[in-house]
């Protein structure tokens, strides 16, 4: 009997012995394993930190691109800002030289009316002192329709007489060289006109010689 338990005894050392070896290995592989798992972790965030930096620079190069302009395109903008700056400098010179022009036909044609003002004087001077009888002589009524006939030219090319007389003084537009006190007046009024005064267009070409009450 004591024989038989001896050997079961050993038998179960023998099996522990066995199995312990066993679980060892199996912790070893486990072990192994997380380690493996570990590694294979590390690799995966190394590739995915490769991966953004790889992005990165991408973009960094991408927008570096499009800071870069092309030669042709820098050419072409040139050109452009070259020529929005002559036509700017032409339109400005168009206009100067237009106004310029239009004030110097202004000028030249206010010189002309000027000198043909007192043609017009003497014709109404002469008017004056042509007596009844001889107002209907041929010579007269000649002078009249050549008088007439200035008046009508000149109010073609846009002169007329500036209205004064039973006016109120305007010293834009009358010459006032006389003034009398008349309670028969208002204050400021034109009571006679000594000379007549013209326009061209909206500019005076001549002041009205007037006389004023009050």
């Amino acid at each position: 009997m004591a024989d038989s338990k001896m050997n079961e005894n050993q038998e179960i050392e023998e099996t522990m012995k066995n199995e312990g070896p066993v679980d060892q290995e199996s912790e070893t592989e486990a072990d192994g394993s997380n380690e493996g798992s570990g590694d294979m972790q590390e690799d995966m965030e190394e590739a995915d930190g490769k991966t953004a930096d790889s992005k990165e620079a991408e973009k960094k190069g991408f927008f570096k691109k499009d800071k870069k302009k092309d030669k042709k395109d820098e050419l072409i903008e040139e050109l452009t800002d070259k020529y929005k700056r002559t036509f700017a400098e032409f339109d400005n010179f168009r206009k100067r030289t237009e106004k310029e022009k239009a004030s110097m036909y202004e000028i030249g044609a206010k010189d002309i009316i000027r000198k043909i003002l007192p043609v017009v004087d003497n014709f109404e001077r002469g008017f004056k002192v042509v007596s009844e009888e001889e107002k209907n002589t041929p010579f007269a009524e000649g002078m009249d329709k050549i008088y007439k006939q200035l008046l009508t030219t000149l109010n073609d090319c846009g002169v007329s007489e500036i209205e004064a007389e039973g006016k109120e003084f305007d010293p834009n537009l009358h010459n006032a060289v006389m003034h009398i006190e008349d309670e028969a007046y208002g204050d400021n009024e034109v009571i006679e006109v000594l000379q007549k005064g013209y326009m061209y267009k909206e500019s005076v070409v001549r002041h009205s010689m007037v006389k004023v009450a009050n």
